[in-house]
């Protein structure tokens, strides 16, 4: 099966549990539960300890492409196993996997896709990376830096401001964009387009 027929794999970041779901580190559950959302499916959970929707994004016919969408329940620190379980699951080549997950060395709501690279301190990449190597997809969600002394583990663990969250369906939604615009597209389409 080569890569083009392969499906791909979404992973959002994020920890499980209502008191973590608006927290500025679950940015890239928001985006999946977008994208699953415009596919209209439901996500079940799934053996791996993820929940997962499977579905197809793009226009339908020749370039429409097989997805399945997973939001790891392990806690972001331990994402790699239950990601590297679906892979081995549903047969995805580790170049077919797009992680989404929140930056906090890029100004808020801005977007960088690529390919492969370093973790950034970021714990869900640093977990993903040590289970499969790094050459996967990265969808990189900007939050900034947090203001004045505050420790990083608690701006990330803290929910969006007040300020932030009025453009943040905007945000999550140019993000889940920029993953059907990888996907269906490539990677180089998709950095000309989002990578303002």
């Amino acid at each position: 099966m080569s890569d083009v027929d392969s499906p791909w794999l979404i992973v959002g970041l994020g920890n499980p549990g209502p008191e973590y779901a608006a927290n500025r580190h679950n940015v890239g559950f928001m985006v999946a539960d977008l994208i699953a959302d415009r596919m209209g499916g439901r996500f079940k959970s799934h053996k791996s300890r993820a929940q997962v929707v499977e579905g197809r994004l793009g226009a339908p016919g020749p370039s429409s492409r097989r997805v399945v969408i997973a939001k790891p329940m392990s806690y972001m620190n331990l994402s790699g196993g239950p990601v590297n379980a679906l892979r081995d699951f549903y047969k995805i080549p580790l170049g077919n996997i797009v992680a989404i997950h929140d930056e906090l060395d890029i100004d808020y709501g801005v977007l960088r896709l690529k390919k492969g690279g370093g973790d950034n301190g970021h714990n869900g990449l640093k977990s993903m990376t040590k289970a499969m190597g790094p050459d996967y997809h990265r969808v990189r969600f900007g939050i900034g830096r947090p203001p004045g002394r505050m420790d990083v583990a608690a701006f990330v663990l803290k929910d969006f401001s007040s300020v932030e969250r009025k453009e943040l369906d905007y945000f999550v939604d140019r993000a889940a964009d920029a993953v059907e615009t990888l996907i269906v597209d490539g990677l180089e389409r998709a950095q000309g387009t989002y990578n303002s």
